[in-house]
């Protein structure tokens, strides 16, 4: 029961996290104003937005001017239902009042990470209005957290504070050298503040997992593009998707991954 709660949650967020991601683009207010369709400008009526159910209703076209609804839209809900759904399995328990503040830590951290995915995908950029708070909130949430379970913990260096300042210093200096380098060929200098987020979430050493899955992904995917002839060596292609993707895996599977990868070599 608790996923399907979590997966309808998310399929909501998922919805909104589109309809931020639009109005982040053209500068518009995402805190009043009705969805409307992008190429007609009508206001969508309730029962056209409903997540994945409209989109599939509608025969994937706006019911107003008939064009195509893309299909950034059911797949930010989908995937957005999916992560919440796996939050709520993995840390989340009804009758133990302490996991509740972390689930809700994970899914507002995991939404913002949704955002900046699907916008440096289209868009090539960060939105800072996105990174910025997040790891604002990241800090205070991880304070919050070192402060309830401060009786379990057996030295400072313990803390989820600590551990995500170190894992998020760490990142930033090698993306900070990465982006300053090859003045800002191989990496931009937003990925290196985005790194600053990843680290405050995953903490110390689990950041080193997200990160190595991120080049993993993001190499393969590039070899892919320049295979196919979509993309050539030179052409620049957002890792942000690729840094949110690892460090979801990671947040979720961290401990599933080391044991299989220990149990290669018969630790």
């Amino acid at each position: 029961m608790n996923i399907i709660i979590f997966f309808t949650l998310g399929l909501l967020i998922g919805s909104f996290l589109n309809v931020l991601v639009y109005r982040l683009n053209v500068a518009e207010s995402f805190a009043t104003g009705r969805s409307h369709c992008p190429h007609c400008k009508k206001t969508i009526a309730w029962y056209d937005n409903i997540p994945l159910i409209s989109f599939i209703l509608l025969k994937f076209r706006c019911r107003s001017c008939k064009e195509k609804i893309s299909w950034q839209y059911p797949l930010v809900e989908l995937g957005t239902g999916i992560i919440f759904a796996l939050i709520g399995w993995k840390f989340f328990a009804l009758t133990d009042s302490t996991t509740w503040f972390r689930a809700f830590y994970y899914l507002a951290t995991s939404g913002a990470l949704v955002t900046i995915l699907v916008y440096d995908f289209l868009y090539l950029e960060i939105p800072s209005l996105v990174l910025w708070p997040a790891i604002g909130f990241s800090i205070v949430c991880n304070l919050i957290l070192d402060w309830a379970e401060a009786t379990s913990i057996m030295s400072p260096l313990g803390t989820s504070t600590y551990l995500g300042i170190v894992a998020a210093f760490s990142a930033f200096i090698f993306f900070f050298l990465l982006s300053s380098l090859s003045r800002e060929k191989w990496m931009g200098m937003g990925d290196a503040f985005l790194v600053i987020l990843l680290g405050l979430i995953l903490g110390w050493p689990q950041i080193l997992l997200g990160l190595f899955l991120a080049f993993a992904t993001g190499s393969i995917y590039g070899i892919m593009l320049v295979a196919l002839k979509k993309k050539s060596m030179k052409s620049q292609v957002p890792f942000a998707p690729f840094l949110v993707v690892g460090t979801i895996i990671t947040l979720l599977f961290y401990n599933q991954i080391i044991n299989w990868y220990l149990g290669l070599f018969g630790f």
